[in-house]
């Protein structure tokens, strides 16, 4: 999830295990805001290349076994700071809740977490939440301002929103599985014959959903929202050359992203490089992780800039979660400019 996500997080559990216990609030709060955030940190550090650096991100930093061999230390350090240490017990408590809360939350994300290191490397992702989502994010600021500035149920309240945003996951879980239903029915109906199926949300929210399937000769797009009249879903298709992945599939960033990604990439010839491309993160024409590679020399890849348009974006977002079938504000927009 998002640094503001996880430092609010950090507080709120920080807050709920030392509520009771003397001492400066604000320490309180700041000490688990600065925990929430230390997994993260591991974003600093260079493997060599793009892509690696892209999957193994969320590594050591966040395996459940390393963040308990840590947690001692920097529960002392943590009770250190804000003058508690004769409560340093309720500080371990905290500091192993707050690393283990940021690991399970970066889980319901699409990106995928190897929680289960050293014992494995499997990212996991459940993918029903996006990395940014108000609606999972401002009931926790709001608990930890009702806690901060002394309001006198701030401990009960803070409860009552951290309360409401786990609510919010196992909702984001419950959508996710009824659309997964729904498009595998619709593909069924329309007898498409595909080898993989992802349904993950579209930005900021868990009404609208975006639909990837797999086939051998390509991908489809498609967009599902549970306001939506029909439940008929529509797929833009992008053709593949299947010889490209048997040809390029041992070269290293490829097998990496085939990895990480569970088969959801993809791979194009441009003049005389490769478009290497994670699906699962973006959507047509505006994805967040894609790498252009030497053929001849893939020691190097090179991450391209995300393209963005939030002018067009937004209004498309807002209109489509509504339920009005639109396409992809990118495809479109590709589709004008070649006209």
């Amino acid at each position: 999830m998002d640094s503001l996500t996880q430092l609010t997080l950090g507080s709120a559990v920080a807050a709920a295990v030392l509520a009771k216990t003397p001492g400066s609030r604000a320490k309180v709060v700041l000490t688990g805001a600065v925990l929430g955030t230390l997994p993260d940190l591991d974003v600093i550090i260079d493997y060599g290349d793009a892509v690696s650096n892209m999957v193994l991100h969320r590594t050591q930093s966040h395996a459940f076994f390393y963040q308990t061999l840590a947690a001692p230390l920097l529960a002392w350090l943590a009770a250190l700071c804000c003058g508690q240490r004769a409560h340093y017990w309720r500080w371990l408590l905290a500091t192993w809740l707050i690393l283990i809360s940021h690991t399970l939350i970066d889980a319901m994300t699409i990106y995928g977490t190897q929680f289960g290191l050293p014992f494995t490397n499997t990212p996991y992702a459940v993918g029903s939440m996006f990395i940014i989502d108000p609606l999972y994010t401002l009931p926790l600021i709001a608990g930890v301002l009702y806690y901060l500035f002394g309001h006198r149920r701030g401990y009960q309240l803070n409860m009552v929103m951290l309360s409401l945003s786990s609510l919010y996951l196992l909702w984001s879980v419950a959508a996710q599985w009824h659309v997964r239903q729904v498009v595998s029915v619709s593909l069924q109906q329309q007898q498409l014959q595909y080898q993989q199926l992802l349904v993950t949300p579209a930005p900021l929210n868990t009404v609208l959903w975006r639909i990837v399937v797999m086939s051998e000769h390509g991908y489809g797009e498609g967009f599902y929202s549970l306001l939506d009249n029909k439940a008929n879903v529509q797929l833009h298709w992008v053709e593949q050359d299947p010889a490209l992945k048997q040809r390029y599939g041992m070269l290293k960033p490829v097998q990496q992203l085939a990895w990480f990604s569970q088969g959801f990439y993809a791979l194009e010839q441009q003049g005389d490089s490769l478009l290497l491309t994670d699906l699962r993160m973006g959507q047509e024409g505006s994805y967040a992780f894609v790498f252009k590679l030497d053929p001849t020399d893939a020691s190097a890849p090179q991450q391209l800039p995300m393209r963005r348009d939030a002018v067009k974006a937004l209004p498309w977002l807002w209109q489509r979660m509504r339920g009005t079938p639109l396409p992809s504000p990118y495809i479109s927009a590709a589709l004008t400019a070649n006209q």
